[in-house]
């Protein structure tokens, strides 16, 4: 097959979609596929690899700090010289017209969805957008051959649009994030972790408050916020006096899992996640997580390696205290527990899977399939 992927809405510190796209891309790759990747960038640019082609497109920056391509005619222009078996759209603001153009050559498109909009909306906007948000869905239900989302709770939107919908849930690296050998945990003071974007729709005002509850109460805690965004100069407020340590972007997967390794807890409490790689990262660490008691992290966890609470940082607060307690009683259990949980989710799964969709909509089209080397 050849297989193009069109992502919008990201940038170099987008780590969630980025990683997910390219771990994706490169599994096709490994399989003898040929493999596309579009994207917005700062500049024009084409590269040939191991991974495939990557086309970068000079594309303006958002306030968030993504990047959207706006110049359609280049991508229509290398889309059209890749000349693809399938597309592959993480997008469903920008590039529909990506499926119309799929349709018009008989390609099979799939809609790969990591937001569900109707509880961001009303979550983050308090604004009840449910009916049109449905109707967009139902719009882009005709036109993808097929919907994918990672989870059942980000299904939930897709109710009654006549979706031809699946679940296939996303992976971890499970080479490079991997349990360290840590000293015997401190009597002491209880590091807390959140990696992430510092944007309202990733829930780091929930992390940071915790902590300050934590902290009221008086127990011994810190937290270290590893991520850069919109809101740092207000959550930097939020943190006040409490021990919350800012330390911006970390650009590098060796720097991350370190961070995880580290942690006695990381702090995964946004209740409208799609998914939560960080979630499978830090268990495949070894690292035991909070989460929210809704959305999809809540979905990708159990009671062996995880504790949840209401999205409110007094339940959230004591989430942590009861994951303390239990590292204090067990901690090297408890540790193994979490990477024998994130070993259920490995990325040559999740590929296997993806690639078992593409496969059976170019099988089910009228197209031809294409032998011809990359």
């Amino acid at each position: 097959m050849r297989i193009a992927q069109v992502a919008n809405f990201i940038s170099s510190t987008s780590d969630g979609l980025r990683r997910s796209v390219e771990s994706l891309g490169e599994g096709y790759v490994r399989g003898g596929h040929c493999r596309l990747l579009i994207i917005p960038g700062t500049t024009d640019s084409v590269s040939h690899g191991p991974s495939g082609t990557l086309v970068s497109i000079s594309s303006p920056s958002m306030m968030s700090g993504d990047r959207v391509i706006t110049n359609m005619t280049k991508v229509r222009q290398v889309l059209t010289r890749f000349r693809p078996t399938n597309l592959e759209v993480s997008d469903r603001w920008t590039m529909t017209w990506v499926a119309r153009w799929g349709k018009r050559r008989q390609i099979p498109s799939v809609l790969l969805s990591h937001d569900r909009l109707d509880d961001l909306a009303s979550f983050f906007l308090e604004l009840d957008v449910t009916g049109q948000i449905h109707r967009m869905n139902r719009h882009l239900a005709r036109l993808y051959d097929r919907i994918v989302v990672t989870t059942r709770y980000s299904a939930g939107e897709w109710i009654n649009t006549s979706a031809s919908l699946m679940v296939r849930p996303l992976g971890v690296d499970l080479d490079e994030f991997t349990p360290s050998k840590r000293p015997e945990q401190s009597k002491g003071r209880s590091r807390l972790v959140y990696a992430g974007q510092l944007a309202r729709e990733k829930s780091p005002h929930l992390a940071v408050a915790t902590a300050v509850e934590l902290n009221r109460r008086g127990h011994d805690i810190q937290l270290d916020v590893y991520g850069t965004g919109r809101h740092f100069e207000e959550l930097r407020v939020l943190a006040g006096e409490a021990p919350v340590f800012f330390h911006g972007y970390l650009d590098s997967r060796t720097a991350l899992r370190e961070a995880y390794q580290n942690a006695d807890i990381v702090l995964s409490v946004c209740p409208v996640e799609t998914f939560g790689l960080t979630v499978l990262e830090s268990l495949a660490c070894g690292t035991p997580v909070v989460t929210a008691d809704r959305g999809g992290a809540r979905e990708v966890v159990d009671s062996s390696c995880a504790e949840w609470a209401s999205p409110d940082p007094v339940f959230l607060a004591d989430a942590v205290l009861r994951m303390v307690a239990r590292l204090k009683e067990s901690e090297q259990t408890l540790r193994q527990a979490a990477r024998t949980h994130a070993e259920k989710y490995p990325w040559s799964r999740a590929i296997d899977s993806m690639l078992e969709v593409h496969s059976s909509l170019l099988q089910a089209s009228t197209q031809p399939q294409c032998d011809e080397a990359c």
